[in-house]
């Protein structure tokens, strides 16, 4: 008994070179046409487009070091710890960036080159806006900082590049950036408040001694109050400086521990002054109450003395230091006025619109050479008819 044999017949398309090369031959007019247009388009566009200039400008900021200023800080635990919170940044080329993008320097451009009339915008918001998106700064790890401004002007994008230099030296003046400046305005804060403390205390004596009808104590007795003055002065430093300590130092650390017996002893030293006396001079405490007030004034007076100097010392060398890099800003390369564009770019434009529009038409001819073949079949339209059906939205 023989089995009948079931043939399938199975046509299967094998896709050469050559039957590529003739769809496209075949639609040639769509592959090469729509490329054609695409560029003409392309170009058209590219030539209405207003060219944009870029100016440049490269400036070299401060770099953090150690003033020698800093060696002089141990006459003034006191101070020390306050200073030394305005030590250098990490990255200061970061800070001026944020200086040279912040809305100070902003506004103080868009006064001086009436920016909002240029730009043609309605709010200074929006001439925020625009400033920026024509503005690129950056900073390199060779610690350079570059700015660059696009206009369609060459000399108005150079004069905007070095507008964002004088206005960053303008900053600079009025803000604390590097570790002198910010020294110098700790003191002078610091030596302000001395100044006020020592002026009162100055009025409150002369008030009493106007009150008191006592003039004159005694050379002995003046002698152990500026004693007194004078340590209250250093106390009232080392206790400044062990607070500051205390922000990065346990009380296990060797320079706290020490710090602290030197804070131990003064106040001994302090408190003997006061109540017993030294050898030879008479105790505060038997003094008749007029001179005793008299002294307590005094005792003011001689240490808001004994500050006023010390923190004046640390201010001039402070202003000093800052004098020394009062040119803290360098101009490498100064914008000047760009001799070519920078965009747009029209070759470019045309070339990738070209090839974009070649690379569609290509698709377009193989989809279309696949629906006449589709239809050509009557079970590829019914396939066809499906897939639209299931895509169709309902």
């Amino acid at each position: 008994m023989t089995t009948p044999t079931t043939s399938i017949d199975v046509d299967e398309e094998e896709i050469s070179l050559l039957d590529l090369l003739i769809v496209l031959a075949k639609h040639k007019k769509l592959i090469l046409g729509l490329p054609l247009l695409a560029a003409i388009l392309a170009l058209g566009v590219s030539l209405l487009l207003p060219n944009i200039y870029t100016a440049t400008t490269k400036i070299m900021p401060p770099q953090q070091g150690q003033s020698s200023a800093l060696a002089a800080l141990g006459q003034l635990g006191a101070l020390a710890g306050g200073a030394g919170g305005a030590l250098g940044i990490k990255n200061p080329n970061d800070t001026y960036v944020a200086m040279i993008k912040s809305r100070r320097v902003a506004d103080n451009l868009i006064d001086r080159f009436k920016l909002k009339e240029r730009y043609e915008t309605k709010t200074r918001a929006a001439t925020y806006t625009v400033l920026d998106g024509v503005t690129n700064i950056s900073a390199g790890k060779d610690g350079i900082i570059t700015i660059e401004v696009d206009d369609k002007v060459p000399k108005q994008a150079a004069e905007l590049a070095n507008a964002y230099v004088d206005e960053l030296y303008k900053v600079t003046q009025v803000l604390a950036v590097t570790e002198a400046s910010k020294r110098r305005l700790f003191f002078e804060k610091q030596l302000d408040n001395s100044r006020n403390e020592l002026s009162n205390a100055e009025d409150a004596l002369r008030q009493t001694q106007e009150t008191s009808g006592v003039l004159d104590v005694g050379a002995q007795s003046k002698a152990l109050i500026e004693a007194i003055g004078n340590i209250r002065a250093q106390v009232a430093a080392k206790e400044v400086q062990l607070g500051a300590m205390r922000t990065f130092a346990t009380e296990q650390n060797s320079d706290y521990v020490r710090a602290q017996q030197e804070l131990t002893g003064m106040r001994v030293q302090l408190s003997k002054l006061e109540k017993v006396g030294e050898p030879g001079l008479m105790p505060t405490g038997k003094m008749p109450e007029a001179g005793l007030g008299i002294l307590r004034k005094i005792r003011d007076v001689k240490y808001y003395e004994t500050l006023f100097e010390l923190l004046g010392k640390q201010y001039q060398m402070a202003r000093i230091d800052e004098a020394r890099d009062a040119s803290i800003i360098q101009v490498l390369d100064k914008a000047v006025p760009p001799e070519l564009k920078s965009r747009p770019k029209r070759s470019l434009i045309v070339i990738l619109a070209t090839l974009a529009a070649g690379f569609l038409g290509v698709i377009l001819a193989f989809l279309k050479e696949a629906n006449e073949k589709a239809k050509q079949d009557p079970e590829q339209v019914v396939r066809l008819d499906r897939f639209r059906k299931h895509m169709a939205w309902r």
